[in-house]
Formats: C-alpha cells, structure tokens, sequence
C-alpha cells in the first residue's frame, strides 16, 4: 500500500470525465495490518486521510477551512488534520463538546501540538500498545477494556487556543453557565443563534456577572421559491432575508453580556446531496439544477445579508459550506472561511458527487458466523446504520470481498447481518467483510478505538469519543 497518492488523481475534472479513484488501502494490507485484530474493530487509513484532507484544501482555493468534528469524532485525529495547512477551528456540534474540546494543559497524552504527528510524518510503527512484542489486539489492555493510545498520536492533540465554533443552538443551561464562568473558553467558543428567544436563554443562563459570550447568527441557506410556498433545502433556521438577520443582528447588539462575531450558512441542498445519484437520469438532472439556481440565489442573498450585518456590527468571520460544496462557497467574496469535514473519512454516501472522488479512508470488519445457504453468508452485528431519511443508501456498504450485498428483507441487523453474492460461497467461519460506513463520524459511536494502518502496518491506536467516555448525542 503506498503512502502517497499522485496529486493529479485529484484534479478536479469537469463533470463528463470525473475520476474514480481507488483507495491506497489494498485490503491484502488491511487483512495484514489486522491480523491480530477480533472483529468488529474499525481502521483509518491514514494514506486516504492525508490525500482527501490535502484536496479539500485544494478545492478550498485558499480560504481556510473549519474543520467538523462530528464528521470525526477522534480528538487525535482532529488534532492532526488541524496541523495541515488550510484548515483553522473547529466547528463542534454542542457545547459541552466544545467545553471539553476547548480543555488545554499537558498531561493528557499525545502528541505534541506544536507539530509533528503522523499526518505530516507518513511513518510507520509498533503495533497499538505494542511495546513489549506482542500483538495489540483492538488496543485493549484486557482488564476493562479501555483503550489503549500509542506513542505516535495522543487523545489530547489538539493545540492550545484553537478557536471553536459550535454549529448549532444550545438549550444547556448548566453548560452555558460554565462557559460563562471560564474566560478562557468563553473567549475560544462561539454559540450558534438564529432568534431572540437564543438570546434571551443565554442571557438568562449567563447572569450579568460572567463572562462575555460570543454569539454567530445562522443564516438559512435553503432556496425557497414561489413565495415561500416550495422549500428546497434543511429546515434550518428562520433566519432568510438580509433584514432578519441585520435586526437580529441589533439585538444581540441590545445585550450586554453577548458579543456578535459572525454569521453562518449551510447549504445542505448542494454540499450534502450528491449529483451523480445512482437511478434515474431525471432525478440526477433535477438535482444539478436546484443546486445550480441554488447556488446562484444564495450567492447574492448572502452577500446582502453580510452587508446588512456588518452594518450594524463588524464581523470576525462568514462560514459556509461543506464538503460538497467546497468549490462554489470558497468562490463568494462574502465567505471568509469554510466547514467541512466528511470528505476527511470519505463515507459511502460521498461516493456520488461528479466534481470530486474522494478516497475511502474508514472502514470497519465483521466475522462471518453462519453460513446459512449456498451464496449466503451471515456475519455478526452489522446494524450501523446512518442517520438521515431512512433508505438504503444509510445501510453500511459491504465492499470486500466485492460482489456481496445485504437482503432487502432483512436489511443490517442489529445482530446479525445475512449477505449474499458469489463472494459469500469462498468465505468460511471467522473470516472478515469489510464495510463502509454511510457518514462520516457516526462509525465512531460504534467503537472506541480506532486503529491507525500505514502500508501493511498498524502505526497506533488511538480512541474516539466513545473510547474517551464521551456521546455527545
């Protein structure tokens, strides 16, 4: 498995001749890496990490990009993506993450914050927790479980004084009132408001004796047409005209204790949707062409409502977009930094966007445990399933051996997961299927370590939220 990918399997081409390329992770090394693994257990590679991290900045086109943490869920690995150049701040998904998040000082392991790492190094190691020759197995130390960390990439990787943004409003009371009482994280983390009762809960919660909150206004991004009448888009936020949100603005302004810093959109209808859908050709047309009137309404819309904000208050920053969207918000004067995070892992439901293929870089193993029919295997567990619209595309996409696919009937079982294909007649007992996940962060709710390959090697293990003791949903 090489560690480097050529940069122009990542240029972006038009439409027509979108490339589709292979992750570096052949899963020959994966089954090499891993033999020392018991499934279920899930892997990074960090070779995939690294080349989609490296185009996201590309198809930034220079702005900085926030990076999302639900889309990562590993405090390592935001740590190491935030190293690379383009990427600044975090956009955190509550606010007791944040808080957490925002906690500095030695002593929490890892590596060092000022550099280094193993997204930059491309190095290879001992094995997780390997330092006395034998195998790390799901890096546990067989007593409770618990995670083990090697040497190369700790839990607490992220620098100190990264700035924070939190994506969407909170109703925690006891959390608002300890960011009020730390000045250290107040002045690191921006809450998300989109109304006057937003203010008026954390005005309420501050009191007038702590310290000042920083507050960005969530703009709507949805296109809506018709007079209102056809909604395209995420039921968001009320916030939609420029003057909505310039009186909003005002009163934040009206209140004492809370600071305006900036202004925040998601276009969920063009950077979460792809446009090369598998099914019918109509449907794929109908998409490309709400996102391009979508595209060309949100432009102007949120450059007035920049405009009437700013004159009202001075703004530190204008987020927008996503991964699917890079290349079209980075390209609006109004937008001064971007969001994104999804295309760091690559999950199976980004596999359909014409302008970018990113490569497969989180994957997780099952043991097969029955073999019920001829074309027929079962494997254990399975039911990791993606939020969202329910469908099929939320389903965890089997990708090795290739040619096996889950059955309508049954779906992913909590369980047990039944599986079918020519590939299922060469399996045994206890041998492995791999799959992606749907979305991006989600795996890491299901596991609490995540182990890190480079080439044929596990470089180390490092936990995830859940691996930390942490769900913040």
């Amino acid at each position: 498995m090489p560690s480097a990918v050529p940069d122009d399997v990542f240029a972006v081409p038009a439409p027509a001749q979108a490339v589709r390329p292979v992750s570096p992770a052949g899963f020959a090394d994966l089954e090499k890496a891993t033999a020392g693994l018991q499934p279920p257990f899930a892997v990074v590679d960090l070779a995939a990490l690294r080349a989609n991290a490296g185009h996201m900045v590309r198809r930034a086109g220079g702005k900085p990009i926030r990076l999302a943490s639900k889309s990562l869920r590993c405090r390592s690995l935001i740590g190491e993506v935030l190293r690379m150049p383009g990427f600044s701040g975090i956009l955190a998904f509550t606010l007791p993450e944040a808080l957490w998040l925002a906690q500095d000082g030695p002593g929490r392991g890892g590596a060092d914050p000022a550099g280094g790492g193993l997204i930059g190094a491309g190095r290879a190691g001992t094995a997780p927790g390997n330092t006395d020759g034998r195998d790390g197995r799901d890096g546990r130390d067989g007593r409770d479980g618990r995670a083990r960390v090697g040497g190369t990439a700790g839990a607490g990787a992220i620098a100190p004084g990264t700035d924070i943004l939190v994506a969407y409003p909170t109703a925690d009371l006891p959390a608002l009132r300890r960011l009020a009482a730390d000045e250290q994280a107040a002045a690191r983390i921006t809450l998300m408001v989109d109304s006057v009762a937003h203010l008026d809960l954390i005005a309420d919660a501050i009191g007038r004796s702590g310290a000042p909150v920083r507050v960005c206004l969530d703009l709507d991004a949805s296109l809506r047409l018709f007079g209102g009448r056809v909604h395209l888009g995420m039921r968001r936020s009320p916030l939609h005209a420029p003057e909505q949100a310039a009186a909003l603005a005002r009163a934040v302004l009206a209140r004492p204790g809370l600071r305006l810093v900036g202004v925040m959109a998601y276009e969920g209808q063009i950077a979460g949707v792809g446009d090369d859908q598998p099914g019918p050709g109509a449907m794929r047309a109908a998409v490309r062409l709400v996102q391009r009137v979508s595209v060309r309404e949100l432009r102007a819309r949120r450059a007035a409502a920049i405009r009437a904000v700013r004159a009202v208050a001075p703004l530190e920053f204008v987020n927008g977009g996503g991964t699917g969207s890079l290349e079209s918000t980075s390209a609006e004067p109004a937008v001064t930094e971007l969001g994104a995070g999804s295309g760091v892992y690559a999950p199976a439901l980004f596999d359909h966007y014409r302008g970018f293929r990113p490569l497969p870089a989180a994957y997780f193993a099952l043991s097969v445990v029955r073999r019920p029919a001829p074309r027929h295997v079962t494997v254990l567990g399975g039911g990791w399933v993606a939020s969202g619209a329910p469908g099929p595309d939320r389903l965890p996409l089997p990708v090795h051996p290739p040619g096996l696919r889950m059955l309508p009937a049954e779906g992913a079982g909590e369980v047990q997961t039944p599986l079918t294909g020519p590939a299922a007649d060469g399996l045994r007992l206890g041998d492995r299927v791999w799959f992606r996940h749907a979305k991006a962060g989600e795996l890491c709710e299901r596991v609490e370590t995540l182990h890190l390959v480079e080439g044929d090697r596990i470089v180390d293990a490092v936990p995830t939220y859940r691996g930390e003791r942490h769900a913040f949903l």
